[in-house]
């Protein structure tokens, strides 16, 4: 008989808090994400700042925001997990949260960011630089995942006018990728 398996408990942890962070925003009519999970300009002095600057990651504006985010954390997520380790999936995770949320505040703090795009693409991106055998390698799958992703994302910041942060997913799959190409499997 087969069993169920916890098999990436930071994947699993994350996709679980995110939910609960969820369903806590739609329960208090957005207050949580406001207060918590969004990271905008406010004072260096108050506590709640770096509280955002992590916590904008797990917030995110509604349920199809948060299923987007997830399937594609769910899809690559595990495999990262077991190449490298909890350890640094973490911090991989925590310095996507810290980098986009100060390079959004310093550049468009006016608005709120929040979301998991970010470690999306920082995935995306070190998921293709998996076949890399040698240190002095760069996978051509890491070249053509960048110029497609990334390329998109260029191209939709300039042409297309909308509420999602493109330089959100280029912070996080230049991190992933710059990480793929530094990190040695566990």
């Amino acid at each position: 008989m087969k069993r169920i398996k916890w098999n990436s408990p930071v994947i699993l942890w994350f996709v679980l808090i995110c939910g609960l962070v969820l369903c806590l925003n739609i329960f208090t009519n957005g207050y949580t994400n406001s207060t918590f999970f969004s990271i905008y300009k406010s004072s260096y002095t108050n506590p709640l700042f770096y509280i955002r600057l992590l916590g904008h990651v797990l917030g995110h504006a509604n349920l199809e925001h948060y299923l987007n985010n997830m399937m594609m954390i769910l899809l690559v997520g595990p495999l990262l997990e077991e190449k490298y380790g909890s350890k640094k999936l973490i911090t991989i995770m925590v310095v996507v949260a810290i980098v986009t949320g100060l390079v959004h505040i310093f550049l468009n703090g006016n608005s709120a960011l929040l979301g998991a795009s970010g470690i999306v693409f920082a995935f995306i991106l070190l998921a293709s630089t998996t076949g890399r055998r040698k240190d002095n390698e760069i996978p051509f799958t890491l070249i053509l995942v960048a110029i497609l992703y990334i390329g998109g994302q260029i191209y939709e910041g300039i042409f297309t006018k909308d509420t999602i942060s493109q330089l959100t997913h280029i912070i996080g799959g230049l991190i992933g990728a710059g990480y793929g190409l530094i990190l040695k499997t566990k």
